[in-house]
């Protein structure tokens, strides 16, 4: 049996101890509500991190394809029209200055 170690001590005798102090405390109606609720807490605790691990894993996924990408293409990643590696006509005379 695995017994949970608080604060460097646990025993048979002090987890019955403190469970008696539970039933005295709350109750014997109220336990099994608060053990459910509980139980319920940890349910949606693992659901939530559970989602937590996927998406972390879809995320990291994702950056690996991209940094995969741009290794081998690192101009595919640039917006359209950006100019780069575009070829730029030569200025005909006249254009663009001003006189006057």
């Amino acid at each position: 049996m695995h017994i949970v170690v608080l604060f460097g001590w646990a025993s048979p005798e002090i987890i019955g101890i403190i469970v008696v102090g539970a039933l005295l405390l709350f109750g014997a109606e109220k336990l099994p509500k608060l053990a459910r609720s509980a139980g319920q807490a940890k349910k949606e605790f693992m659901v939530g991190q559970a989602e937590a691990d996927e998406a972390a894993t879809r995320a990291r996924e994702e950056a690996r394809l991209r940094a995969e990408t741009a290794r081998r293409d690192p101009m595919q990643d640039l917006p359209e029209n950006t100019g780069v590696g575009q070829q730029v006509p030569p200025p005909t005379p006249g254009e663009g200055t001003q006189s006057g």
